[in-house]
């Protein structure tokens, strides 16, 4: 697992979904204006959370091996793995000094269309991050480049969810559906996640939600701290 790959994904992700908040309670707002606030938090992001230059991310590793985390570079931000419930691991860490904490899971299974396409690890994050008020928010960090203006959809207990692309990060469109899909996601076996690379490649990943409910239970209790 990288540790810098993985902490700048949610630096980008608290920024970018702020930006995304915004927009969606100023439904007034014309829709570039709406746009650019969300490259505005895209770019930001990338200055605060972006790792050195010399610093290549290690090759993954399965995110249960809490030894396999390096030491960030943002700050010595360290995620501590403080349990591990199923498929899922609970971390915190404490990017620029903001507690974060979150549930991670690599896919149980990915496809692709062409067939054996390469592509960076995938890894399915619910977050909460006390200081901005924001409890459970799934995030999909791909693994590469989605194609702007794509289709990408999270289907779970019966429903499929639309999602707001960028970079190689993937969140909720309608936020007001989060809750629901989180709800769904306690309950159910698995998760499915469809995306397109920017090179038009089409890609399926399943993640089991086993354990998900109680890594949940077991951060909420964590961010009170």
């Amino acid at each position: 697992m990288s540790v810098r790959r993985i902490l700048s994904f949610l630096a980008v992700s608290a920024l970018l979904c702020g930006a995304l908040g915004l927009a969606q309670a100023q439904t007034a707002a014309p829709k570039g204006a709406k746009d650019a606030a969300k490259e505005t938090a895209k770019e930001t992001a990338k200055e605060t959370a972006k790792p050195t230059a010399a610093a290549k991310p290690p090759a993954a590793k399965p995110a249960a091996k809490p030894e396999t985390a390096a030491v960030a570079a943002a700050g010595g931000a360290e995620p501590t793995l403080i349990g591990q419930f199923g498929t899922w691991g609970a971390y915190t860490a404490a990017p620029n000094g903001k507690k974060v904490c979150f549930a991670l899971a690599k896919p149980s299974s990915s496809k692709t269309n062409p067939p054996n396409r390469p592509r960076d690890p995938a890894y399915a994050f619910v977050s909460t991050r006390p200081a901005e008020k924001v409890t459970n928010e799934v995030s999909i960090m791909i693994g590469y480049t989605l194609k702007p203006g794509s289709e990408s959809s999270l289907e779970v207990g019966g429903a499929s969810y639309a999602m707001y692309t960028q970079g190689d990060g993937l969140w909720i469109k309608n936020a007001a559906e989060e809750e629901r899909m989180v709800d769904a996601m306690r309950k159910s076996a698995d998760v499915t996640v469809k995306g397109m690379s920017a090179k038009g490649t089409e890609t399926i990943d399943t993640f089991s939600l086993k354990g998900l409910s109680q890594a949940l239970d077991r951060l909420a209790q964590d961010c009170k701290r």
